[in-house]
């Protein structure tokens, strides 16, 4: 169904002329253009299925003595009632919905659904959502330095220890969205317990359990939709338990509708990386994941050159004892077998994942430089390699900062999901409404 949103304009709220000239002469059938004034000759009218009207308004739309269109509803006397009806105001958003040649549904847009950031980091996710329409009314996040850059861009200080936090006091939202710790169930914070006699996954008590206080404010507050994000490991952490554990709370004790998919940034970005995405929804709903096609229209960058500054100061550049240490690490372990080796790159690559140890020592993603040894990333340009617009601000040292976009999310990737997800949240809305309407009408009555 083809739609248009349109604004509330102080000429609406005075005269009921609802401005209609952003739809384009082609949104609506031309016979449905009709003379200056009603005795010249009206146009075919145009049925609207106005939302809180107990009734169908048919109207044409007028066109000027130079046979232009006046670009609003013959029709104005309903204008003002649905307004009231509403409490719009002028800015206020609406939706125009075709539903056949001559028959429209009109409604409030909902063009800001609102969502919880959970689990924040430094608002990948929140950039993502607020790219779709979404409006944050609540984010948490614990650790301090990554609350200073979420604080700098966007004037908003998160909550602390979600542990700590009442879900009665989250507001009430239509979304909750969080990438919950994924260090006890990715493949390298594994190995690296396992190697260490600590525990991993559920069993780690400072991280692994922190997916229960997800599902704690999911079944306090109801929303009708969330988006979890992980690393690709949780599937098949503990041979499939954890993930079993995690879809049969949402599902069977939540009673959510599930949907999930590994989806690689790699698609919208030159860094290879897998993410696992988990989308509940509380009714069924017509979502999908984009695809790899469809991810296409998200790409920011394809090759690494895309996000490289021209010049970078040499403190970036490896040490020549740090070069040498790599080189030899990485000889001693392809001499066993390992696999183990640095990730030197060029120009035209797609970069490993960036991770949150890259402050160490860089070796997962190393730029070849003609004459020199190779350099790290700058903190600008993992940003980038984020997806992160280069309006970001990074107040903190460059070693918070590499942990900081290591820990974060592809930025168009959650934007492709959101807009999906927001999507289907909305075309719910306008089918309840329709259906709604349809009532009324049928009803003869108005909207109490």
């Amino acid at each position: 169904m083809d739609s248009r949103i349109l604004s509330i304009t102080s000429s609406a709220i005075a005269h009921g002329r609802l401005g209609i000239r952003d739809c384009g002469k082609d949104f609506f059938p031309a016979d449905s253009f009709g003379k200056p004034s009603r005795t010249d000759g009206m146009g075919d009218q145009l049925r609207l299925h106005v939302a809180g009207l107990g009734e169908t308004i048919e109207t044409d739309i007028p066109t000027d003595r130079a046979g232009r269109p006046r670009w609003f509803f013959r029709s104005r006397s309903w204008v003002k009632q649905f307004i009231a009806e509403h409490g719009l105001q002028a800015g206020s958003k609406i939706l125009l919905l075709r539903l056949s040649d001559n028959e429209y549904f009109v409604a409030p847009s909902f063009e800001h659904i609102r969502f919880v950031d959970l689990f924040a980091g430094i608002g990948g996710m929140r950039i993502g959502f607020e790219s779709a329409g979404g409006r944050c009314v609540f984010s948490s996040e614990w650790d301090k330095h990554s609350q200073k850059t979420y604080f700098s861009n966007f004037k908003d200080l998160p909550a602390g220890d979600i542990k700590a936090i009442d879900a009665k006091s989250i507001p009430d939202h239509e979304i909750l969205v969080g990438g919950f710790p994924c260090q006890p169930f990715s493949i390298a914070g594994v190995s690296k317990k396992r190697a260490l006699g600590q525990a991993h996954g559920f069993e780690c008590r400072t991280q692994g359990t922190l997916f229960f206080d997800v599902a704690r404010i999911i079944e306090t507050k109801q929303p009708d939709a969330f988006l979890l994000e992980n690393v690709k490991n949780l599937r098949s952490h503990d041979r499939g338990r954890t993930f079993k554990v995690i879809t049969e709370t949402l599902e069977q004790e939540l009673g959510y509708y599930i949907h999930h998919a590994v989806i690689d940034a790699g698609n919208v970005l030159p860094q290879h990386r897998e993410r696992i995405f988990i989308v509940g929804t509380r009714e069924p709903l017509e979502f999908q994941f984009p695809t790899d096609r469809e991810l296409k229209n998200y790409r920011l960058a394809s090759k690494l050159g895309d996000i490289l500054d021209r010049t970078v100061p040499t403190k970036y550049t490896l040490t020549d004892h740090l070069w040498k240490y790599l080189q030899d690490y990485a000889e001693k372990h392809r001499a066993k077998g390992n696999g183990f080796g640095f990730g030197l790159c060029d120009r035209d690559t797609t970069t490993r994942t960036l991770s949150a140890r890259y402050y160490k020592d860089g070796s997962e993603i190393l730029i070849e430089q003609k004459g020199k040894n190779p350099r790290r990333l700058t903190p600008r340009e993992c940003a980038r390699l984020m997806g992160f617009p280069d309006t970001f601000d990074i107040p903190v040292s460059d070693t918070q900062a590499y942990k900081q976009f290591g820990n974060s999310v592809a930025v168009p990737i959650v934007r492709a999901v959101a807009d999906r997800l927001v999507l289907a949240l909305r075309t719910r809305r306008m089918s309840q409404q329709i259906s709604r309407q349809a009532t009324l009408e049928f009803a003869g009555g108005k909207v109490g």
